[in-house]
């Protein structure tokens, strides 16, 4: 058997059937040969999208997503989407063509022997869990098995295999369907004793709180999640890449923290007793530079997949190694117990009435942009996942989106690479069958990967796009308002945007702008009007609209501007 051959039915024997790509030379084999094996073959128009499809096409299904990518500047334009993969904990497994075995360059004292030649392993193994350079055709075998397993085991996240052109058409042995790769959940011995201990302490607590992170979905554990919350009657808080394991309308939820969390939520996780964190790594935009006023009051119950997060800022925290899925499966076996948490929530809600995040923004000119995803979200029902890009339109999405149960939400958190939105949206949506998908996204981040508007009409893909146009690089104006005297470098002067109208209809994809809040309404009409066609819909903001609230550097958690 062929190699091309085995990779087709290997992957397909585990459920893959989907591969985003950018042609080239070295892959042309395997391309043909998947093409002949019946797989969907997306093809895009630069390969940091194909691996950020990739990504999201995994996030949805929790399966390794699969880019292809030819040798040289194609396995090298991969590398923003691997390290997206690797920072949020996602499987993806990436496959590059390498210049054939003779053509390579070995030991010599030279740059370079083939053409495109590039030695994309070297260059990628800090931001992968592996990367195999196939040197034999006998060798795939063992290397796609263990690839897949590493990729999908502990914490996920995303491996490379380099194959020379030469070695993809030779024989290797025959696929046999893999018996063999058992993904065995993390557990410890000492999950008993923990949950034992955190039952009593959860008991004792007057203000007990749960940060979910996207550790929870990773490990599938979304329903015990919910199950667990409702049984215990514990308020829950979500990081950036955990909001949708609670739906907005959770009685549970109390929102979103960090750096732009919300305000009452932040006080909540500032403020609680017992914080019990599941899958997240409580990293300096979670909570913030100040550990002694962070710790100060509460104890911390950390249970993360991978050791080295546990106790890695917080050295005080009371740790457990452990799969999410089954720590909540060992500790949904407590009794309910009778503890009332009602002040708690009281306490949260008045904070939460104070200063809603609609009210953060509620002296600026033009559009509110919390309010505008209010509005977006109760339109967007119908959307399956809603994907968002980096910076100010990210945050403002994750303040205020309204996520259904069954909606998913995809950003890049541990990266935060411009540009992902479109691309994700992509991914998502063959995940999803082609269901309907919202892609919000800044006027910045939109230009990045704007090329794959094309991908979107060959496949006739029903993603909505929204632009956040506040007709900057908001975030970081923000940042030079505060730090370098509104000297706008790169981002006022020097920065530009087309008409993304004209743009979208040239692609022959129907577009409007919304400018005015009285035009709201009609412009997320005409947005959802045909859910199985794409749309863009232009909302323009407000050069200065800022990001409110805002942590203040160095300063509590609880303590965020503008102070009131």
């Amino acid at each position: 058997m062929k190699v091309v051959t085995y990779i087709a039915q290997f992957l397909k024997s585990k459920g893959i059937d989907t591969v985003f790509e950018l042609q080239g030379g070295m892959i042309t084999h395997l391309i043909d040969e998947m093409y002949k094996n019946e797989f969907t073959i997306v093809s895009v128009h630069h390969e940091q999208a194909a691996a950020m499809a990739a990504d999201a096409y995994a996030r949805v299904k929790n399966q390794p997503g699969v880019a292809l990518a030819t040798s040289g500047p194609g396995a090298t334009n991969l590398i923003t989407g691997i390290g997206n993969c690797y920072f949020d904990s996602v499987p993806a497994i990436f496959i590059t063509g390498q210049v054939n075995t003779n053509e390579q360059k070995g030991n010599r004292p030279i740059r370079q022997l083939g053409f495109q030649e590039t030695d994309i392993v070297s260059i990628i193994k800090p931001i992968t869990k592996a990367a195999y350079a196939v040197k034999d055709a006998k060798d795939i075998p063992v290397i796609f098995k263990e690839a897949y397993s590493i990729s999908m085991q502990g914490r996920q996240g995303p491996v490379l295999i380099d194959i020379p052109m030469n070695i993809q058409h030779q024989e290797c042995e025959e696929f046999k369907e893999d018996k063999e790769i058992v993904l065995k959940p993390k557990t410890n011995s000492q999950t008993e004793d923990f949950i034992t201990e955190l039952t009593k302490a959860l008991h004792q607590s007057k203000k007990p709180l749960l940060l979910a992170g996207r550790g929870v979905r990773a490990a599938n554990a979304t329903s015990e999640l919910l199950e667990l919350v409702e049984k215990h009657n514990l308020p829950v808080v979500t990081s950036l890449n955990g909001i949708d394991v609670i739906p907005y309308n959770h009685p549970n939820r109390i929102g979103f923290i960090g750096s732009y969390g919300n305000r009452w939520a932040n006080y909540a996780m500032g403020s609680c007793d017992l914080l019990l964190v599941l899958g997240s790594r409580l990293d300096l935009r979670q909570t913030g530079v100040d550990i002694d006023s962070f710790i100060l009051g509460k104890t911390i119950y950390h249970i993360d997949v991978e050791e080295g997060e546990l106790n890695n800022r917080f050295t005080t925290s009371k740790v457990l190694c452990s799969d999410v899925f089954t720590f909540l499966q060992a500790f949904l076996k407590v009794e309910k117990w009778e503890v009332n948490y009602n002040n708690w929530y009281k306490e949260i809600e008045e904070k939460r009435l104070e200063r809603g995040d609609i009210d953060e923004l509620s002296d600026i000119k033009g559009l509110n942009p919390n309010k505008f995803i209010h509005s977006l979200s109760e339109y967007s029902k119908k959307a399956k996942a809603i994907s968002t890009d980096v910076g100010s339109n990210q945050m403002w999405v994750a303040q205020s989106i309204e996520l259904g149960r069954e909606q998913f939400f995809l950003t890049s958190g541990g990266m935060g690479a411009m540009g992902y939105a479109l691309p994700a949206a992509i991914g998502a949506c063959f995940a999803l069958n082609r269901e309907p998908i919202l892609c919000i996204v800044g006027d910045g981040g939109f230009q990045i990967n704007i090329q794959e508007l094309q991908t979107i009409k060959r496949n006739n893909l029903p993603i909505k796009i929204v632009i956040m146009n506040n007709h900057c690089l908001g975030m970081i104006r923000q940042f030079q308002d505060s730090y370098f005297e509104s000297n706008y470098a790169a981002t006022v002067w020097g920065y530009s945007e087309p008409d993304f109208v004209s743009i979208a209809n040239a692609y022959g994809i129907n577009a409007s702008k919304i400018e005015t809040e009285e035009q709201i309404a009609e412009g997320l009409r005409k947005l959802w009007e045909d859910p199985s066609q794409a749309y863009l819909l232009d909302v323009s903001f407000d050069i200065h609209t800022n990001v409110y609230p805002k942590m203040l550097f160095g300063s509590p958690i609880t303590k965020m501007e503008p102070l009131y």
